[in-house]
């Protein structure tokens, strides 16, 4: 089949299942990343529907009018500002990620690491940095959250959207946040897993190198 050809057999390797995984794992941290910034929101007046409000993550409501939607308005905005630079680097740094993942993928694949085998030292010391580097950056990612679910903006969020009966807007991390929180710890667990794998490549290559295969 495909994987039979001489490049394409990288992929039926560990290290490629492995960095194949940190890419999924990446793209669904900038999925999550995305929902967790998710958009302006805001109430939109649309008088001709009769003063009901629609609410971007949502549907049309009624019961916002005159002074109480246009601060509805105003705290959606201010709460999805206060949100959006965690949002960005949540994005930002899975983007990275899987543009990483598919670059060793194709190193792999162009059978670099067997020409130049000082080139698996080099990824095991980066795996281990991401390895590690992961749990900070989850740390640091829920650090942020939390400050805004904390706010004064959030609890009057919340406060104004229980007045009127609704129950979606709590200050508390949602599904999408904890779901990248998790993917986050797989993927240093996967990016460790990486390292280790390079080292047996390494040494794999090295033994090759200096005795051939019949």
């Amino acid at each position: 089949g495909l994987l039979e050809c001489r490049h394409c057999q990288y992929l039926r390797t560990g290290r490629a299942c492995c960095q194949l995984l940190e890419a999924l794992l990446a793209t669904l941290i900038v999925a999550s990343g995305s929902v967790s910034g998710g958009s302006p929101g805001g109430y939109t007046g649309l008088p001709s529907l009769g003063g009901i409000y629609y609410y971007q993550f949502g549907g049309a409501y009624s019961g916002f009018s005159g002074a109480d939607g246009e601060r509805a308005q105003q705290l959606d905005q201010r709460f999805h500002l206060l949100k959006l630079p965690v949002a960005r680097a949540a994005v930002a740094a899975g983007g990275s990620l899987l543009l990483l993942s598919c670059a060793l993928v194709a190193v792999g694949v162009l059978r670099v690491p067997w020409r130049f085998p000082a080139w698996l030292l080099l990824e095991c010391i980066l795996d281990a940095v991401i390895a590690v580097g992961m749990v900070p950056a989850v740390y640091c990612f829920f650090h942020f959250l939390l400050d805004v679910y904390n706010s004064s903006v959030c609890k009057e969020r919340e406060q104004l959207y229980q007045s009127k009966g609704y129950q979606g807007f709590r200050c508390s991390l949602h599904g999408a946040e904890i779901a990248a929180g998790i993917l986050g710890c797989i993927a240093a667990m996967a990016y460790l897993l990486s390292a280790v794998l390079a080292v047996r490549a390494y040494r794999t290559v090295h033994r090759l190198k200096q005795k051939p295969v019949q």
